[in-house]
């Protein structure tokens, strides 16, 4: 629809009647004996409200939520809940700036959104950086199964060592879960289907966050006299002097690394296009609120689980938390089911991720096609094994993605909605001087800010041969 047609219609809200329009006439069936245009993008919306939360909410959910108390650790309990609630606000704001982009042009395509402001290298910019970023994505999460997967097994068969059998091997067992599980859930043709495995997935980490709780009254503090030296050790890294003391507000050398873990947190934009197509009876109003809910649930999870790992382990607790209740005991069992629980988890987000990047290859190379079983099977085959490939044949691949996530994730979360909005919005409805696209400018900028700070301290670890800077996922 031309943006010439839009003038003139009435806006309550930042969800107006011309968003309405646009949706609508782009969107909404067509009466009888009406011929619609076909694109491979075009679903009849058939995901109910609570299937897209739970997609949306795993897409959220990352590996770094066990890297949150550790945050923690470095910022003092209110510093790190000012800092997260700030984050989820802007992330609202940032689908906010997604979703009107989207109502005025009647598009609901990432990519699509970027060759309407800046044509067709705006399309190839946003599809190129959706791809790298969620295949940096796909890469960590198969990176955990790698490692973690092994120890689970060899600690359920109570074995102290791996002894060498192929069930022990991590390359062979992402094969097989890749194969087994990944796959066939990747195939479907909608991402809507996947909100049973992604309320599953969930419902993973709720355990690991009641675990959590639990454990916070069942960890003495100090730890036993056996870990005691190394708790002590890692007390005087931290910079904290005081066992089992929590601090309210506290800011040290590592602080600063905190600000990227947490900007990233909630890093879910390549997904809310694609599930918001797929919302039975969609509106913009209605994908807010599904995001909303979503990125609230994500707070409150990542809040207790920060908080009650902190409250456990205080200033020795580790930047990945399982390995510090591992430390307190490799063979507990409610310890090793959490284990096993966050590895499904982590697995079953990884089909929700793949789905976007699926989208964004077909934007490139099929651009004009309608939907065809063939692609849908054949990318998703690709890629899910050019990834097993990377994390079997190059360890060093997750550095690499390391640095390139710091660059992708800014954009996505911050610089692109921001400029999208800018630029497609138009003059007519909103000036360029408008309260609504300076604040835009500055969340733009504001990403570029974050963009530099992530890579120069990634920078620093790299030179210093420390790793303490990371992503949200």
């Amino acid at each position: 629809m031309e943006l010439q047609k839009m003038n003139g219609h009435s806006r309550d809200d930042g969800f107006d009647g011309l968003d309405a329009l646009a949706e609508q006439q782009e969107f909404l069936p067509h009466k009888a004996g009406a011929k619609k245009e076909i694109h491979f993008t075009d679903f009849e919306g058939k995901t109910s409200f609570g299937m897209s939360v739970f997609n949306l909410s795993n897409a959220i959910m990352g590996s770094g939520i066990l890297g949150l108390a550790f945050a923690m650790s470095n910022t003092g309990i209110v510093l790190f809940l000012i800092l997260l609630l700030f984050i989820a606000i802007l992330s609202a704001y940032s689908i906010h700036l997604l979703l009107r982009s989207a109502g005025v042009v009647g598009i609901r395509a990432y990519e699509q959104l970027g060759n309407r402001a800046f044509g067709h290298p705006g399309k190839m910019l946003a599809a190129c950086i959706i791809t790298i970023h969620n295949i940096g994505a796909m890469s960590s999460y198969l990176f955990i199964v790698k490692s973690e997967l092994p120890l689970v097994i060899q600690a359920f068969l109570g074995k102290h060592e791996n002894t060498g059998e192929w069930f022990l091997n991590g390359n062979y067992l992402i094969l097989i879960v890749s194969v087994a599980v990944i796959l066939p859930l990747a195939l479907m043709k909608q991402l809507g289907y996947l909100g049973y495995t992604s309320g599953f997935s969930l419902s993973c980490m709720v355990f690991f966050l009641i675990s959590v709780i639990y454990k916070k009254f069942n960890i003495p503090c100090p730890l036993e006299e056996e870990h005691h030296n190394t708790s002590v050790d890692h007390y005087h890294v931290n910079g904290t002097d005081d066992f089992c003391e929590a601090k309210m507000f506290t800011i040290n050398s590592q602080t600063a690394y905190t600000i990227p873990i947490l900007a990233f947190a909630f890093v879910c934009h390549p997904e809310v296009l694609p599930i918001y197509t797929e919302l039975r009876d969609p509106t913009k109003k209605r994908m807010q609120t599904v995001a909303n809910i979503s990125i609230l649930a994500m707070f409150v999870m990542y809040l207790l689980t920060a908080l009650f790992g902190y409250l456990t382990f205080f200033g020795a607790v580790e930047s990945e938390l399982l390995h510090t209740y591992s430390r307190v005991d490799p063979l507990d069992v409610l310890v090793l089911c959490v284990r096993l629980a966050v590895l499904v988890a982590v697995t079953l987000t990884v089909p929700v991720v793949l789905f976007p990047i699926r989208r964004a290859l077909l934007q490139i190379l099929f651009p004009e096609k309608p939907f065809h079983w063939a692609r849908h099977i054949s990318i998703a085959f690709c890629l899910i094994s050019f990834v097993n490939l990377l994390v079997i044949f190059v360890p060093s691949i997750r550095d690499i993605f390391g640095l390139i996530g710091a660059t992708s994730a800014p954009s996505l979360i911050f610089i692109l909605p921001g400029i999208f909005y800018i630029r497609i919005v138009p003059e007519e409805q909103e000036p360029l001087l408008s309260r609504p696209k300076i604040q835009a400018a500055c969340f733009a900028a504001l990403g570029f800010m974050f963009m530099v700070m992530s890579l120069s301290f990634i920078i620093t670890d790299w030179v210093t041969g420390e790793s303490r800077s990371g992503g949200g996922h």
